[in-house]
């Protein structure tokens, strides 16, 4: 029987590459969003310089004029539409007029 040979080094492993961040899912030429977030199956985003709301429910994104209202954070009830969080308090994405 032949003794066993020696194990051969391992190769040196080459560095991971950085992962890429999403893309974004919004109109470029909209920027970058003021705030943006999710909840269930519903994300936002809010430019106030176009003083637009985007809301993307089950795949369908619509976009909203969002006046006055400088939006900050979104809360869903059961059944409910969703309300928005703003410097007025809060909206509701049906008092909200469709702009697409």
């Amino acid at each position: 029987m032949e003794p066993m040979k020696p194990m051969k080094p391992m190769e040196p492993m080459k560095p991971m590459e950085p992962m890429k961040g999403a893309e974004p899912w919004w109109p470029k030429e909209l920027g970058q969003p003021a705030s943006s977030g999710g909840q269930n199956d519903l994300r936002y985003a809010f430019f106030p310089n176009a003083h637009r709301l985007l809301v993307e429910t089950d795949g369908k994104l619509k976009t909203y004029d969002s006046g006055d209202h400088r939006i900050s954070g979104v809360q869903q009830a059961n059944g409910a539409a969703p309300r928005f969080s703003s410097q007025n308090g809060t909206v509701s994405l049906n008092d909200l007029k469709v702009v697409d």
